[in-house]
């Protein structure tokens, strides 16, 4: 049966760490010239020792930028060709191509590797540039060289050759809501999701498309509502972000951040459960899963979370607390390569 599943966050005091503390070097001085034999060997003394010191202090500075970046140990942030305040969305390779990949944001940002994520440079899409729309690109997916890339306003992107060319497909003025998210399923396939909970799946590439689910996440939530379960009222909004597995189930996470969404194929009912999160008070944006049972949720404020038992329970990882950006999605592509997505162009990159 699939869960309507709450994460309630708390509201303690964030305290940014600071760098260790270090021994401050104050020295003032002034040099007299004095017309005496003594002057020149009193010189090359403060020389000598001004020289010494600061030797000292280089010495520790490198050891002191090591042991700021340790909180980083398992994830690296990658520097983007991109203004500053472009929101990253969604990332994806081509499966038969491990280090050519794509990353997508606002501003109408997609940017393009062929070194497995380590640099990226701007890729142009002349078909997503025919109107005068700042597009945001939401999702991409890929199934061998097929590829898809959903944004708004309303915009569908499909390739046949691994993102060589991209063309434009349309799209219904009638489909609920703005699409977030994509998935590739087979030849000319693909599973597309709006952010009032709609899936529709397409096998001609896109031209026609057949719901799903019955009914909008708005349409169930009011019906919990209307049911009467204290404080279902609470859980309003539509979904931010959204995953998929492998054997076609979901996960949603709603535009609060205050509750997430599980479906599977087939099912028609919901069921409400709390669980418990050590958020820091900040909303939890996305869950992205790098096996069976570890995963990891990001959040406001750099907020991350891991867990090694399925969800069962979270564990605050302080990997991107010196990071002031809120991380917005999770993409683990392989147990050993996976990134994570913040505003700001902010990206972070799974070292394991």
């Amino acid at each position: 049966m699939a869960t309507l599943q709450f994460t309630f966050t708390d509201s303690t005091t964030l305290f940014r760490p600071s760098l260790p503390s270090t021994r401050t070097f104050s020295r003032n001085r002034s040099l007299i010239v004095k017309a005496s034999s003594s002057s020149s060997d009193d010189f090359s003394k403060s020389r000598r020792r001004f020289i010494a010191e600061t030797a000292a202090l280089s010495v520790s500075l490198p050891q002191l930028a090591a042991r700021a970046e340790d909180a980083l140990s398992e994830w690296e942030r990658v520097y983007l060709p991109i203004d500053p305040g472009v929101v990253l969305l969604d990332i994806a390779f081509v499966p038969d191509d491990p280090n050519h990949g794509f990353l997508l944001g606002t501003r109408q940002t997609i940017l393009e590797t062929k070194d497995g994520g380590n640099t990226w440079a701007p890729r142009s899409i002349p078909s997503a540039e025919d109107e005068d729309f700042n597009y945001r690109f939401n999702s991409i997916s890929f199934k061998g060289k097929e590829g898809w890339i959903v944004g708004k306003p309303a915009i569908l992107l499909y390739t046949s050759d691994a993102g060589d060319s991209w063309e434009r497909i349309p799209l219904s003025a009638e489909l609920p809501g703005d699409m977030v998210y994509i998935k590739a399923t087979g030849e000319k396939s693909a599973e597309m999701v709006t952010d009032e909970g709609a899936i529709y799946v397409t096998a001609n590439r896109g031209y026609n498309w057949r719901a799903a689910v019955q009914e909008t996440v708005s349409a169930t939530l009011n019906r919990t509502v209307s049911s009467g379960i204290s404080g279902a009222s609470y859980y309003t909004g539509t979904f931010n972000t959204v995953n998929r597995s492998p054997d076609g189930r979901y996960v949603a996470v709603s535009s609060r951040g205050n509750f997430y969404l599980t479906w599977e194929p087939g099912q028609l009912t919901e069921e409400f459960e709390e669980v418990p999160v050590q958020s820091r008070g900040f909303g939890i944006l996305d869950v992205g899963y790098r096996s069976t049972d570890e995963a990891w949720a990001a959040g406001g404020s750099g907020i991350l979370l891991r867990t090694t038992n399925g969800g069962k329970s979270w564990i605050r990882d302080k990997a991107a607390d010196n990071i002031a950006a809120n991380l917005y999605s999770v993409k683990f592509i392989d147990e050993k390569k996976g990134f994570v997505l913040g505003n700001d162009g902010v990206l972070l990159r799974y070292l394991g």
